[in-house]
C-alpha cells in the first residue's frame, strides 16, 4: 500500500522548483500506482526505483508501453483518462502533482513539464515502433540491454523486469529472450551474475549487434 512520505517545499533539491508542493509517495514492488482508465488529473516523476506501464486489452491480452527509471516523467495524457496502468516494479518513490490548481500549473511550470514529457513520450514511441518492425530478435535483445546499460552506467546493471517483461515488450516469446540472452553471454558480449544482474563485456561488440 502506497505511503505518503511529504509534501515537497519550494526549497526542495527533489525534482527543483517545478515539483514544489508534490506529494511524495512509496510504492511496494507490484503495488500500482495509477490505474488503466483512470482520472489522468495527476502527473509523476520517478524519484527512485523503476515503473511500468501496462495496458490490458479486451480480450485479455497484456501490452507493455514502457519502463521508467529515476528522474521520468509518467502519467501524462492527452485525454482525460489514463490508458495505461503504472506499476512499481521495484519499490519507487514518485512525486505527484496535480495538472490544475497548483501554483506550478498557474505559472506555466505544469504545462512546460506536459510537454516535454509529451515529446520524450512521442520519441519513445516511435523508437519501439521501429525496433518492433524491422529489427530481428538479436537486435531487439541487444538495444534492449544497451539502452539500460547506457541509462544505468554501472559495471554491473541490475534488469528490474522479469524475462516475460522483455518477451512481451519486444514482441518475442520468453524462449528467444532466454535464447538470444544465453548467446550473447556465450559469445562474451555480456556477463551474467544470477538471473538479472549483468555486466556488458564487448560494448563496440552489443552496439554493433543493436544496430543490426
Amino acid at each position: 500500500m502506497s505511503q505518503l512520505i511529504s509534501i515537497v517545499p519550494a526549497e526542495s533539491s527533489v525534482g527543483g522548483q517545478d515539483w514544489a508542493g508534490a506529494v511524495r509517495l512509496t510504492f511496494g514492488q507490484g503495488e500500482e500506482i495509477y490505474a488503466q482508465d483512470e482520472d489522468a488529473d495527476l502527473i509523476y516523476r520517478v524519484v527512485r526505483g523503476s515503473v511500468r506501464t501496462t495496458h490490458l486489452q479486451a480480450d485479455g491480452r497484456r501490452q507493455i508501453g514502457d519502463f521508467y527509471y529515476e528522474g521520468d516523467v509518467i502519467g501524462v495524457e492527452v485525454g482525460e483518462g489514463h490508458r495505461f496502468s503504472a506499476e512499481a516494479l521495484t519499490g519507487c518513490e514518485v512525486l505527484a502533482l496535480r495538472r490544475a490548481g497548483s501554483a506550478a500549473y498557474e505559472n506555466g511550470r505544469v504545462e512546460r513539464m506536459i510537454w516535454a514529457a509529451t515529446a520524450s513520450e512521442l520519441q519513445r514511441a516511435q523508437s519501439h515502433m521501429l525496433l518492433l518492425g524491422r529489427a530481428t530478435a538479436c537486435e531487439k535483445v541487444a538495444r534492449f540491454l544497451m539502452d539500460i546499460a547506457n541509462r544505468f552506467r554501472g559495471e554491473f546493471v541490475i534488469l528490474p523486469m522479469s524475462r516475460q517483461d522483455m518477451a512481451d515488450y519486444l514482441g518475442l516469446t520468453i524462449e528467444t529472450i532466454s535464447r538470444m540472452l544465453g548467446r550473447l553471454q556465450a559469445d562474451g558480449v555480456i556477463e551474467f551474475s544470477g538471473s538479472r544482474k549483468y555486466r556488458v563485456r564487448r560494448p563496440g561488440c552489443l552496439s554493433e549487434l543493436a544496430a543490426g
